[in-house]
């Protein structure tokens, strides 16, 4: 299941379409300018993960099926095996993997991210974002520089932060090496 920008604002566009939701509502339930979300959908810029998922809440589908054009079809369980999430590409140099994409009507997102260490955002400010709902992310290895309502932390092997996504936050490795977590977006 590959997918590109382009494809993702198409499905984001007809979907919209499709449901008469004008791109002023969507703007208001994403939280940003009718310019901004008319940019997003038009694939000018690439499309953050946490805002896709608000655009599927908003219309009330898989956030998989705006990544994919595919619907998720089990029920009763998913059994997704190491290496083989569905892969996405939403933050420059992040890595997400999609660890439940095939199961129907999911009550969590589970991603296994990956950040990468880079030497020129160390001591820079790091960018925020918000979104709907709640996040929790725990360190499978590496560090993490977590900021979150101007309160920075460093989260380390084992650690396990939780919190209310609509406040401003944002994360990079830290320590010389890449992290890898565990995200859940609630």
């Amino acid at each position: 299941m590959n997918y590109n920008n382009k494809d993702v604002a198409g499905r984001l566009k007809a979907t919209r379409e499709y449901l008469d939701i004008t791109t002023e509502i969507m703007a208001e339930k994403t939280y940003m300018s009718p310019e901004e979300y008319t940019s997003l959908e038009n694939g000018e810029k690439d499309l953050s993960l946490s805002f896709l998922n608000e655009c599927a809440n908003a219309f009330h589908m898989e956030l998989i099926e705006l990544l994919t054009g595919t619907t998720p079809t089990l029920r009763k369980y998913s059994i997704v095996r190491s290496e083989k999430g569905l892969p996405i590409d939403r933050r420059e140099g992040f890595s997400y993997s999609h660890l439940a994409y095939l199961f129907k009507n999911k009550k969590i997102e589970p991603l296994l991210v990956t950040a990468p260490y880079c030497e020129d955002e160390q001591g820079k400010p790091i960018h925020l974002s918000t979104h709907d709902g709640h996040e929790m992310n725990y360190i499978i290895s590496g560090e993490m520089r977590f900021i979150i309502s101007g309160k920075e932390e460093i989260l380390k092997e084992g650690d396990c932060v939780y919190f209310d996504a609509k406040n401003l936050h944002g994360m990079i490795a830290v320590g010389g090496k890449e992290c890898k977590f565990l995200a859940i977006l609630i």
